[in-house]
């Protein structure tokens, strides 16, 4: 199809939109962001007769490079230990895509430009092409796997175990609250303009230096329709510039939606590539190199930074401090610790490190072993049932930590964490820019500007909470994450099944005590208890280490 014929036939489609006249349209999805009618251009202008041949060819590369790993003998090769961090990430990476497909109709009528409806209708079907996909490549896992248990539940398990809870609310970030918010700042400003970079480039890079050819070939095909969404985004920021009145509500979300996406994304991803892989070559980038390429350059100095001058704030400060957070302040390697900490609590197998990751981890972080090295020593002593309680019942100089309210990743940053009093509750959060989103951007009104259409952060959040005061071994067999014998757990801080002697069961966990929430315990404490609690808790870490008493 030629190009001219694509723009008449997008032009003709924009002829079909209409505003009704018998009847006052029902909102079906709220915003407190105004529009003015200005003509904003979807700069692609894909129609569906040029779509679908394109994404019919892609689909058909990608099966068939599945039909050839496995004829290849692909898993034969691949590391185990990036294939069961994947149990994890291909169980919670569906549901942010089908969340995005979810958020483009609340864009349809809360932004009025019918060219900009036609590019979000695309985007719906690419996200759930995306979803399908990714699916399909977690059942291929799955059915070629040595060890496909963790795999065959996880649709069903992600969204109650210690770390997929993190990724159900980040998900449902896209599709809660105000319509733009969600669907548009939060989506496609900062998660698939920044965050895919690592997400679906960065991340297939270390798959295919750990033998997995299937991850980076699916991930790629999502990558390519990436282009699409960002500028949906981009003609939608324009629009929403053009009216003063919501520079306002453009300066708060712009900080809310980078600094969740940081806290989730960052942990996650940063997780998957450092302690995931056994590719340890010198000359490979570290998370935070490819960090600071990917986001820092790319996405922060080249798309955000000239968005200036047409009147958007750009939270500077929050930029810098995500990278502070993670080359100054160890983020991901306390999210990996906080990780295999609670292997018990996960679908997954985890490897220990060796002395080859710590030489690695050491060249390319200055410092790491003084801080991680030695509790990464006692997880590997800690790795085969010998007598002892799995590690987050032994001593080993760590204080379990508290969850964070608004992005669910525990306060790992222990001098970062900070206590509130919202709604009755006291609450702990990893930041204060967590705190902020909490009690003062997710309100009904914000700096003296009513704001109904912001959700707030309540429920049941905190995967402690839920399992307050219960025994182990009974929140391990409720979850579901027991082996067909009923009583071998499906997760293990090690990658051996050679020997059954050598896996942890349920028989483990009934001699430990119960799982204590922090924030039940936090709610419980006097406020001089409380006050004490929190001086000597910040005081804490790395490595999430108590406070000296002389510190």
């Amino acid at each position: 199809m030629s190009r001219q014929s694509v723009a008449k036939a997008h032009q003709k489609i924009q002829e079909l939109a209409w505003e009704p006249l018998y009847h006052e349209p029902v909102s079906q999805y709220g915003t407190d962001y105004t529009f003015q009618k200005a003509q904003k251009k979807d700069p692609l202008k894909q129609v569906l007769r040029s779509y679908f041949p394109m994404q019919e060819e892609k689909d058909h590369r990608v099966y068939g490079a599945q039909d050839g790993a496995i004829r290849g003998n692909m898993f034969r090769q691949v590391q185990e230990r990036w294939l069961e961090w994947q149990k994890l990430f291909l169980s919670i990476i569906p549901l942010p895509e089908i969340s995005a497909a979810r958020a483009m109709p609340l864009l349809f009528r809360t932004v009025p430009n019918p060219e900009l409806h036609n590019g979000q209708a695309i985007q719906m079907i690419d996200e759930v092409r995306h979803s399908t996909i990714q699916q399909n490549l977690k059942r291929l896992y799955m059915n070629n796997y040595i060890d496909p248990a963790g795999f065959n539940s996880s649709l069903r398990n992600f969204q109650n175990d210690y770390c997929g809870t993190i990724g159900r609310q980040f998900a449902e970030g896209f599709i809660t609250g105000d319509a733009i918010t969600a669907a548009s700042i939060y989506l496609t400003i900062v998660a698939e303009t920044a965050f895919t970079n690592t997400l679906f480039v960065a991340m297939p890079a270390e798959a295919a230096a750990n033998g997995d050819y299937l991850l980076p070939t699916v991930f790629h095909s999502v990558q390519s329709d990436e282009s699409r969404h960002i500028s949906n985004g981009y003609a939608t920021l324009l629009m929403a510039l053009a009216d003063e009145s919501n520079h306002q509500l453009l300066q708060r979300d712009l900080r809310y939606a980078w600094w969740n996406n940081h806290r989730v994304v960052d942990a996650a991803i940063g997780t998957f590539i450092e302690y995931g892989t056994k590719d340890r070559r010198k000359d490979r980038e570290s998370y935070a190199e490819m960090w600071r390429r990917w986001i820092y350059d790319d996405y922060y100095r080249s798309y955000l930074v000239p968005l200036e001058k047409y009147g958007l704030v750009i939270p500077h400060d929050l930029i810098e401090e995500a990278w502070n957070q993670i080359w100054n302040k160890g983020y991901v390697h306390e999210v990996a610790q906080f990780f295999a900490t609670g292997w018990l609590a996960n679908y997954w197998r985890i490897d220990p490190m060796t002395d080859e990751d710590f030489e690695w981890f050491e060249y390319k972080y200055p410092g790491w072993y003084d801080k991680y090295g030695k509790w990464w020593e006692n997880y590997n002593r800690l790795s085969r049932p010998n007598g002892h309680h799995p590690i987050v019942a032994e001593d080993v100089d760590y204080q379990y930590p508290h969850r964070c309210w608004t992005c669910m990743v525990p306060c790992l940053v222990r001098e970062d964490m900070v206590i509130d009093q919202v709604d009755g509750q006291w609450r702990t959060y990893c930041h204060e820019e967590c705190r902020w989103t909490d009690a003062v951007a997710f309100r009904p009104t914000y700096q003296g500007r009513a704001t109904p259409n912001m959700g707030q952060l309540i429920g049941h959040r905190e995967w402690e909470t839920l399992y307050h005061g219960w025994n182990w071994a009974v929140v391990v067999s409720d979850m579901g994450y027991v082996r067909d014998d009923g009583k071998t757990m499906v997760a293990q801080p090690h990658l051996d099944l050679g020997d059954q002697k050598k896996m942890w069961t349920l028989d483990h966990l009934r001699r430990m005590g119960p799982v204590q929430s922090p924030n039940v315990l936090l709610n419980q404490m006097s406020d001089e208890e409380r006050a004490a609690f929190h001086a000597s808790y910040v005081r804490g870490g790395p490595a999430g280490r108590f406070a000296r008493e002389d510190s």
